[in-house]
């Protein structure tokens, strides 16, 4: 005869009201990230733009980033512009604090100083790989279920957000002038995406005129818009950014829940996640970055590199 009480419990718990947070949680906990494409549209080869509705996307730009790299070899080379590298968000959403030293940042405060740093970056990809190489052990890290065609001495992505900012605010360039160093710069990102067999991942500060070349030249296109449930991601093959549930209802996030995405993904790739610890002060010299919500905060060398900003070149 069945257990009367337990049967009850049972039905008591179903029935319960659940808090759409609540809810969430379980789902984020039911998902696979390394299997469900439905949760974080994958980048391909090839320059992808992100526009992002309403603000500068700098947690959907850098968990795309991070998604990507717990799934390839490989370090992202990052030209920075208008703080979007900041670590604020960064090591919040970042599973394992060794993932951060896979990404090499280099920043440009200016429109010559910028398009220098992307003409540079050949040349800190094969410090990068010479670096890389000479350790020994670096061939043997390789976590399970990343990508067998990818190498973890040559890039794995280039990430070029605001790639317009420098260009259209540069009061040193004349209009003609400033499109021409940005369709340069655009060029360059391209030829990288075709030599290196990686993606690119891009993003802009508005969309106009000036403009219209960046998309243009963008072989993906993602879109991402901010509703009443979260943020929702549009592209040629993904539809929106989500929590599956077993009767085919799908469920869209919030940002909250893309640390908890990404440490699972970590997980089933073999990556141990760690908690972040909190940043230390800036040391001297060091400098400031910019949050997404615009509040100045002390930047700091680590975990971020600072990587191909040598003296007289672009991103001091």
């Amino acid at each position: 005869m069945p257990d009367r009480s337990t049967s009850t419990s049972n039905r008591l718990a179903v029935d319960q009201p659940t808090r759409s947070a609540d809810r969430n949680q379980n789902l984020a906990n039911q998902a696979d990230p390394a299997t469900d494409g439905k949760l974080l549209p994958s980048l391909e080869d090839g320059i992808t733009l992100l526009d992002v509705e309403g603000d500068r996307g700098v947690p959907i730009l850098q968990s795309l980033v991070l998604d990507h790299l717990l799934l390839h070899d490989g370090p992202a080379f990052w030209i920075d512009a208008n703080g979007h590298a900041t670590t604020t968000t960064l090591t919040q959403i970042a599973p394992s604090q060794r993932l951060l030293n896979r990404i090499h940042v280099a920043r440009g405060f200016t429109a010559y100083q910028h398009y220098g740093t992307v003409c540079d970056l050949p040349t800190a990809v094969n410090k990068s790989i010479r670096t890389s190489t000479a350790d020994s052990g670096a061939a043997g890290r390789r976590a399970p279920g990343h990508d067998e065609d990818t190498s973890p001495h040559t890039p794995a992505l280039i990430v070029a957000p605001a790639v317009d900012a420098q260009y259209r605010t540069d009061d040193t360039l004349g209009e003609t002038h400033a499109k021409t160093l940005q369709a340069r710069t655009l060029a360059r990102l391209a030829t990288y995406a075709d030599g290196y067999d990686i993606p690119v991942l891009v993003t802009r500060n508005e969309r106009n005129e000036f403009t219209e070349p960046v998309e243009t030249v963008a072989d993906h296109h993602l879109e991402c818009e901010q509703t009443r449930m979260g943020p929702r991601v549009v592209g040629e093959d993904f539809e929106t950014l989500v929590y599956p549930v077993d009767d085919g209802a799908y469920y869209q996030t919030t940002f909250a829940y893309w640390r908890q995405l990404l440490a699972s993904r970590a997980t089933q790739v073999g990556v141990e996640p760690t908690t972040p610890t909190p940043s230390t002060p800036t040391p001297e010299g060091v400098g400031t970055g910019v949050t997404a919500d615009g509040e100045t905060v002390a930047a700091t060398a680590d975990p971020l590199l600072d990587a191909w900003t040598a003296t007289g070149t672009g991103g001091r």
